[in-house]
C-alpha cells in the first residue's frame, strides 16, 4: 500500500489547518517530524489495569510491541480502552463485554491509525476487543497477556478457579479447615497473567491462535516468560507488514476459521464461554454461525490434560509444546484458512514437537474420546443449551429426574445449605433469572454449589440447569445458556419444584415433562421480574441484548461499518 493511500494520512498527511492540529498536538510527546512521513500508524489497544490482575503485565508487553513496530518502520501509538476484571467486577464482567467492544470499535474508527495490536487476556477482554476490531476491519492482531505461573500449595500444583471450587466444597464438607483454605489463597496466584487452568481466558487465547489471529505460541507462553515479550516484539513487526498487505480480520475470520476454533475448543477441553464469544464475533464479521455448528466438535477427542478436564496447568501445556502441537494433531480435521501470517493455518504448526505426551495426548490416544461440547434442545431450550461432557460425570448425562427450583440467585444462596432442603443426589437443580436480561449480564453462576447436606454425604456432582454461564475453570454436569432465558419468557421461567426433566447428551435432548395444558396455565399467570437497572448502559444492555444462542451481543452492534470518518473536529 502506498503512503498516500494510508488511512492515517487523512489525519497526519494534510498540509492545512487540520493537519497542523493533528501533528502539532502529537508532537508535545516528543515525536519528530519524520514520524509523520506516511509510515503506518499502529494503534496498540491496551486493556492494562490494576483492577484486572490478569492484564497487569500488558503495560510491559506494549513496550515490546512498540519495539517491533519501530523496527519495521511503523509509528506505534498506545491507547487505553475499558478493562474488564473478571474476578473484580459486579454483577458480572460479561455485562460489559459489549461496552468494551463499543469502546474498541469507536476508538479505532475515530483515531488516525492503519492497523491495531489488541493487548488483552482476561476472559471478556479478548472477545470484546476482537468484536470491536472486526466491526472496523482494519488490519488487527492479538497479543494475549499469557497465563500465570502454576499455583503452589503444600508442595502441590493448584489451579486458579478449579481448586477454588474444590477447596470451597471441602470446607463446606468439613474436610478442610478455614485456615488451610485461607493459606491456599496466597499460593494460587503467583504472578501476573490469566488463570493458568484452561479457563475462559486461556481458552480464548488458544482459539485466537487456532483461528490465526495471533502468532504461533501466543496461547500458552507464561505471562512472565521472556519469550512472551519477544512474541510481542515480533507481533509489532508483523502488524506493519499486515498493513502493507492490507490483511484484515475479514480475510482471516472466515467460516473455516470458526470451525477450526470449534475443533480446537474440543481438543483443549475449552470453556463453554467460547460459544457465546464465537457466536458474537461471527455476528460482527457476517459469518453464519449457529449453535448447531458447534456439534462438529462433538466427536473430537480431548487431547490436552489440563484442569478442569484434566490434571495439568497452562505452564505445563506450554512446556509440552502448546497449541502448535494440538493443531498438528488436528491437522486431518482442520479447514484451510488464512492467518495473520498470510499463510494457511498449517504454517502455525509446521515442525511442532510434543515434549510431554501426558500433557498433550496424540489424537489416537486421547485423554477422553468425543469430548466436544454438546448442544441440547427440547421444549425447555428450543433455541438450545450446552453441556461440557469432558468436565461432567458420564452417568449423569443420561437422566430423568425431579427438579428443585431456585427462582433467583438470592433464593439459591439463602437456601442451598438448609438441612431440610428436599433434595437427593438424583435431583436436578434449576436456577432461573440469570440470563443476559435477567441478572443482567449472564453471570458465571451456573455451576451451583452442591446442597450442603449432600456435600457432607460426599456428593460432588449433580445435574444443574440454568440460563447462566459458568467459569471456564469450573466442572460438573452443568447445563448452561438455556435459551430463551427465563426473563425473556422462556419455558425455564415456568419450571416448578417437583417437575420431571429429561436430559440426554447423546441425543441432544432437554425436555420438561409437563403437559401442555398445565404449562399454558402457568404461562398465563407468569410475569417477568422488574428490571434491576433503569438507567445508563445497563438499561441499554437489557433493552437490546440478544439471547445466548446469538452470542448475547447488542442487536444494533451486529455487522460492521468500515467507512472512513471524514468530518473534522475543528
Amino acid at each position: 500500500m502506498s503512503n498516500e493511500k494510508r488511512r492515517s494520512q487523512h489525519w497526519y498527511g494534510k498540509l492545512d489547518k487540520d493537519g497542523f492540529i493533528h501533528r502539532s498536538w502529537m508532537k508535545n510527546q516528543g515525536f519528530p517530524d519524520h514520524a509523520f512521513d506516511g509510515r503506518p500508524v499502529i494503534g496498540i489497544c491496551n486493556t492494562w489495569s490494576e483492577l484486572t490482575p490478569c492484564n497487569s503485565g500488558l503495560r510491559d508487553l506494549a513496550e515490546g510491541v512498540k519495539r517491533g513496530v519501530w523496527e519495521a518502520g511503523g509509528f506505534p501509538v498506545e491507547f487505553p480502552v475499558m478493562s474488564l476484571g473478571e474476578t473484580q467486577m459486579k454483577p458480572t464482567a460479561m455485562l460489559f463485554r459489549n461496552l468494551l467492544a463499543m469502546d474498541v470499535e469507536e476508538s479505532i474508527r475515530a483515531y488516525g491509525i492503519d492497523g491495531v495490536v489488541l493487548l488483552g487476556g482476561c476472559d471478556k477482554t479478548t472477545p470484546g476487543q476482537l468484536m470491536g476490531a472486526a466491526s472496523v476491519d482494519l488490519p488487527s492482531i492479538v497479543v494475549s497477556s499469557g497465563p500465570m505461573l502454576n499455583g503452589k500449595y503444600r508442595g502441590q500444583d493448584i489451579g486458579s478457579g478449579t481448586d477454588v471450587w474444590k477447596f470451597s466444597e471441602a470446607v463446606r464438607a468439613g474436610e478442610m479447615t478455614l485456615q488451610d483454605f485461607m493459606n491456599a489463597e496466597s499460593g494460587m496466584s503467583r504472578s501476573a497473567g490469566v488463570c493458568m487452568t484452561m479457563g475462559t481466558a486461556s481458552t480464548m487465547a488458544s482459539l485466537v491462535e487456532a483461528m490465526g489471529m495471533s502468532l504461533p505460541t501466543n496461547a500458552a507462553l507464561p505471562a512472565v516468560d521472556a519469550r512472551r515479550m519477544a512474541l510481542a516484539h515480533l507481533t509489532g513487526k508483523r502488524i506493519v507488514e499486515m498493513v502493507d498487505e492490507d490483511l484484515k480480520p475479514s480475510d482471516i475470520l472466515t467460516k473455516e476459521a470458526f470451525e477450526n476454533a470449534i475443533l480446537a475448543n474440543a481438543a483443549v477441553g475449552g470453556s463453554t464461554n467460547a460459544v457465546v464469544h464465537l457466536l458474537a464475533l461471527a455476528g460482527r464479521v457476517g459469518v453464519e454461525l449457529t449453535l448447531q455448528d458447534f456439534e462438529i466438535g462433538s466427536e473430537i477427542p480431548l487431547l490436552v490434560n489440563c484442569m478442569p478436564s484434566g490434571k495439568y496447568l497452562m505452564e505445563d501445556f506450554c512446556y509440552a509444546g502448546g497449541m502448535p502441537v494440538v493443531l498438528s494433531e488436528l491437522k486431518d480435521h482442520l479447514r484451510p484458512a488464512t492467518t495473520v501470517l498470510n499463510k494457511y493455518i498449517s504454517a502455525h504448526y509446521e515442525g511442532a514437537e510434543c515434549f510431554n505426551r501426558d500433557v498433550i495426548h496424540a489424537f489416537d490416544a486421547p485423554v477422553k474420546p468425543a469430548a466436544g461440547l454438546r448442544v441440547l434442545r427440547g421444549n425447555l431450550a428450543p433455541n438450545g443449551a450446552i453441556v461440557k461432557p469432558s468436565a461432567a460425570t458420564d452417568m449423569l448425562l443420561e437422566t430423568e429426574a425431579e427438579a428443585y427450583v431456585f427462582d433467583s440467585i438470592e433464593d439459591l444462596k439463602a437456601n442451598i445449605d438448609r438441612d431440610d432442603l428436599p433434595v437427593t443426589p438424583e435431583t436436578i437443580l434449576v436456577l432461573k433469572g440469570c440470563g443476559p436480561k435477567g441478572y443482567p449480564g449472564m453471570p458465571e453462576v451456573g455451576n451451583m454449589p452442591i446442597p450442603g447436606r449432600l456435600v457432607k454425604q460426599g456428593v460432588r456432582d449433580m445435574i444443574r440447569i440454568s440460563d447462566a454461564r459458568m467459569s471456564g475453570t469450573a466442572y460438573g454436569t452443568v447445563i448452561l445458556h438455556v435459551s430463551p432465558e427465563a426473563q425473556a419468557g422462556g419455558l425455564l421461567a415456568l419450571v416448578k419444584t417437583g417437575d420431571r426433566i429429561r436430559v440426554s447428551a447423546s441425543q441432544g435432548i432437554l425436555e420438561l415433562l409437563v403437559d401442555e395444558a398445565e404449562l399454558e396455565a402457568r404461562r398465563a399467570a407468569w410475569q417477568p421480574d422488574p428490571p434491576h437497572y433503569t438507567r445508563g448502559y445497563a438499561k441499554l444492555y437489557v433493552d437490546h441484548v440478544l439471547q445466548a444462542d446469538q452470542g448475547a451481543d447488542l442487536d444494533f452492534l451486529t455487522g460492521k461499518d468500515t467507512r472512513l470518518v471524514t468530518r473534522e473536529s475543528h
